[in-house]
C-alpha cells in the first residue's frame, strides 16, 4: 500500500502528440477533400518538430509531438502520397484536434496520481512510472501470527484418526492474508488447554500487529481463548448477531515490553471463519495499511429461490449468479459446508427475520469485490 500521495511533477503527455501515423496539418489549409499540400518535415516519436509553415503538411508518427501551428492529424489511410513523394493529397477535411492527444490529457501536473492507501497493482506501478516516480513510499506489510485451536485438528498429509478432521482453516486464512499483503507467521495447532493457549498468545504478541486464530471462541468447556485473552490482555467484543459467524472475538494481547497486538478470534467452522474474516478482519488489515476500509457496495439482484424461515440474526446466504442475473441458493447453508463458498460467487446479505420470496430483489455481495483492495 502507498504510504503517501503520489503527486505528478509533469503533464502526461508532456506535449500534444499524434495518436495516429499520418500527417499533421493546419485545418485551414484543407478546405475540401482532394486538397494537396507539400511535405515540409518529418516528425518521429521522440523528436520535436519545427513550427509548421502555413500551406504545408508534416509527416508524423504515433506518439510524436504535434509541430507548433498544426491543429489536426489526418491518418495515412485517408491520404495519398503523390508521385515523387513531395506532396500529399487529403481525401477528407479533418475535424478540430482530430487524432491529437492533448497535453495533460491523462495526468495534469500537480495532480494526485495515486492517493495514500492505494494498493500497488501492476497498473498502479505503471502509472507511477508514467510520471517518472523511481521510488515509492509504502506501508510496511502487516505482521500476522496465525494459529488454530482444537485437539481434533490434523494437518493434511497426516493420517486421519477416528474423530479427527483436517485443518482447512489454516489454508483458507493463509490465502486470505496473502491476498491482503500480510506477512504471516504460522504457529500451527495449539492444544486445547488454558496454559497452552496463553503461551501461544504470548509468543504471538511478540513482533506481530495482529493475532488471528480459528476455533476455541465458543462457550464450550474446551474453548479456552476467552479466558486466555482476558488473562493476557483484554477482550472488547464477544459474539456478534450474524449467521454464520456468531462466536467472533476481538481484543488485544499485551507483550512483555508493554506493547500490544490486536487479537481476532474467528469461529472454527470453515464457512463462519471465511465470512467473519471478510466482515471483521479485512477492514482491520486495510486500516493497518492506511487504505479505505469500506465494504463492497451491495448490488440488488433477483432471488431465484424462497427463504421462508429466516434467522433472527443477520444472515449471509451463499449464492451464485445464474441466467438473467437471478441468484441461485446453495442447498446446504450449514457453516461447516465449505464447498458452498467454492460453488458460489457471493452471498445475499439478508436482514434479521427477513423472509425471501422468489422474484424479490435482494442485496448481493460478490466475493471478488470483497477480495479486491
Amino acid at each position: 500500500m502507498l504510504a503517501e500521495d503520489l503527486i505528478s511533477p509533469l503533464d502526461v503527455p508532456p506535449l500534444a502528440n499524434s495518436s495516429m501515423d499520418g500527417y499533421a496539418v493546419r485545418r485551414a489549409d484543407i478546405p475540401e477533400p482532394g486538397s494537396v499540400l507539400p511535405l515540409s518535415q518529418r516528425v518521429a516519436a521522440g523528436q520535436v518538430g519545427q513550427p509548421l509553415a502555413a500551406g504545408t503538411a508534416a509527416r508524423i508518427f504515433t506518439g510524436a509531438p504535434l509541430p507548433p501551428g498544426a491543429d489536426a492529424v489526418v491518418m495515412q489511410e485517408q491520404c495519398t502520397v503523390l508521385e515523387g513523394g513531395g506532396q500529399v493529397r487529403f481525401d477528407v477535411v479533418p475535424e478540430p484536434r482530430q487524432w491529437v492527444r492533448e497535453q495533460g490529457e491523462d495526468v495534469k501536473r500537480g495532480a494526485v496520481v495515486l492517493p495514500r492507501g492505494t494498493r500497488l497493482t501492476p497498473q498502479a506501478l505503471g502509472l507511477a512510472a508514467t510520471v517518472g516516480a523511481a521510488r515509492l513510499s509504502v506501508v510496511r506489510r502487516p505482521r500476522v501470527a496465525l494459529f488454530s485451536t482444537g485437539d481434533e485438528l490434523v494437518m493434511p498429509g497426516e493420517p486421519l484418526r477416528p474423530g479427527a478432521i483436517y485443518n482447512s482453516n489454516r489454508y483458507t486464512l493463509q490465502g486470505l492474508l496473502a491476498q491482503f499483503g500480510c506477512d504471516c507467521t504460522d504457529l500451527g495447532i495449539v492444544p486445547d488447554s488454558r496454559e497452552a493457549t496463553r503461551s501461544a498468545l504470548r509468543r504471538a504478541a511478540e513482533g506481530h500487529d495482529l493475532i488471528l486464530t480459528s476455533g476455541g471462541v465458543s462457550v464450550g468447556e474446551e474453548d479456552h481463548l476467552r479466558p486466555a485473552v482476558e488473562a493476557e490482555g483484554r477482550l472488547e467484543l464477544w459474539q456478534v448477531a450474524i449467521k454464520p459467524g456468531k462466536p467472533l472475538a476481538f481484543g488485544q494481547v499485551n507483550t512483555a515490553a508493554g506493547a500490544s497486538a490486536w487479537f481476532v478470534g474467528l469461529p472454527g467452522n470453515p464457512v463462519a471463519s471465511f465470512m467473519t474474516f471478510l466482515l471483521a478482519v479485512r477492514p482491520l488489515l486495510l486500516a493497518l495499511q492506511g487504505a479505505p476500509t469500506a465494504a463492497p457496495t451491495p448490488v440488488l439482484l433477483e432471488a431465484g429461490f424462497d427463504w421462508p424461515r429466516p434467522d433472527r440474526r443477520r444472515e449471509f446466504l451463499r449464492v451464485r449468479r445464474a441466467g438473467e442475473g437471478r441468484l441461485e441458493l446453495y442447498t446446504n447453508q450449514s457453516s461447516g459446508v465449505l464447498s458452498s463458498t467454492v460453488w458460489g460467487d457471493g452471498v445475499v446479505d439478508n436482514p434479521p427475520g427477513q423472509p425471501i420470496r422468489a422474484g424479490e430483489r435482494v442485496r448481493y455481495l460478490g466475493f471478488a469485490e470483497w477480495l479486491l483492495t
